[in-house]
């Protein structure tokens, strides 16, 4: 029979947002485990853009909303914590873009015109021409506008690769998990057979989480999914670009964010609006083809002749909403030692952290003296969908 372990906090799924607050919680001394059933970051983390959103996409009608409001101070967080001198050190993380950029096709001016006169968005933000346009923008052909945003991108599998070295012993693979209880309490939980004993057990398990709660006997907090039919392009011709493509909506009309691929090839990985509802209901050859068609209306001059196309389907799991409506914030609800929550974005990732720990201080949970951690089977980092679904 596998040891009984005692930890201060019981973390239940390895994304972004268990794994940062597992080291928010060591770099102030609480014991921590965290589970992971699959790959750490292997479900939503590793299957987003790595876009640090400051709240631009949020307010492009030039008004604030709660949306906009809520993120707008992470940019800065996650920067000073790339630079190694913020809440943690994750100096070592690959940095994509130090921008994010809007792109007007040519036909929006006086949209932006009005977008940032309103002053909605905090930070800098500036028009580029020239050579200060993205690579993949830069040629004489381009009509468009294009801002510069407060916003950067990180290499999602770089990111779970520090974290996971920050969650130094205290990594879990686990598949089996059931409660752990003294009565009517919960006081941890049985995972694989081994007993984990815990002053708070956090589930951050995203899609998971419903499960979990339910293996627990509990219903609540209810939990929505809202799908994404995501669009990945590999090839020679491709540049980078990090930059959302404005329509008429107050979505972007396409996202792309440009990544690298094992083999030395440069991958887009496209959302926004072609992502949602109507490319949902596309079968994967109809989302590639509306990709091809709106990629060649937009930027004719780029080489697609040599891509490899492929989807991803994805749910963004998050705490159930009126109309299936997209949560402002990180959420946490708290029933006993058990917390649920979802960070909603990756983005809100501190922001989640900074609710546990918050629970955390206000009960009176200090750090404990706790055994050393057993060698324990570690779960491996999840690799990005375009080095399992190209060649």
């Amino acid at each position: 029979m596998p040891s009984v372990i005692s930890t201060d906090v019981l973390i239940v799924g390895a994304g972004v947002a268990g794994l940062w607050l597992n080291a928010r919680l060591r770099s102030q001394g609480f014991s921590t485990v965290v589970v992971e059933n699959a790959t750490l970051g292997g479900g939503q983390s590793v299957k987003s853009q790595g876009i640090i959103h400051g709240g631009a996409k949020y307010a492009l009608h030039g008004a604030l909303t709660g949306a906009s409001e809520a993120i707008a101070d992470m940019p800065r967080r996650w920067r000073e914590a790339l630079a190694g001198n913020g809440e943690l050190d994750l100096c070592g993380v690959r940095l994509l873009s130090e921008a994010h950029y809007l792109w007007s096709p040519g036909t929006l001016a006086g949209n932006l015109t009005s977008f940032f006169a309103s002053k909605a968005v905090r930070g800098r933000v500036d028009q580029v021409k020239g050579d200060e346009l993205p690579p993949a923008l830069q040629d004489r052909r381009f009509k468009g506008k294009v801002y510069r945003l407060a916003e950067l991108v990180v290499d999602v599998p770089s990111l779970i690769e520090r974290l996971a070295q920050l969650a130094g012993d205290g990594l879990l693979a686990g598949q089996h998990i059931e409660p752990l209880r003294e009565g009517d309490r919960l006081v941890g939980l049985k995972v694989d057979g081994r007993e984990i004993r815990a002053q708070r057990i956090v589930l951050s398990a995203g899609g998971g989480t419903a499960d979990l709660l339910s293996a627990l006997g509990l219903s609540q907090p209810a939990m929505q999914k809202r799908p994404l039919h995501m669009i990945i392009a590999k090839g020679p011709g491709l540049k980078p670009l990090y930059a959302h493509c404005l329509g008429g909506g107050t979505k972007p009309r396409i996202t792309v964010t440009t990544h690298p691929a094992a083999d030395g090839n440069w991958v887009w990985y496209m959302g926004g609006d072609i992502a949602e509802a109507d490319g949902v209901a596309r079968t994967p050859q109809e989302q590639i083809v509306t990709a091809q068609k709106e990629l060649a209306q937009l930027l004719p001059w780029i080489d697609m002749s040599q891509t490899q196309w492929a989807t991803l389907r994805v749910d963004r799991a998050e705490p159930l909403q009126s109309g299936l409506s997209r949560p402002d914030n990180a959420f946490l609800a708290e029933q006993g030692r058990l917390l649920v929550g979802w960070p909603t974005k990756l983005a809100l990732a501190p922001d989640f952290a900074d609710r546990v720990l918050s629970a955390l201080e206000r009960d009176g949970i200090r750090p404990s003296a706790t055994q050393a951690l057993p060698e324990l089977p570690k779960p491996a980092i999840g690799q990005p969908a375009w080095e399992q679904l190209l060649p």
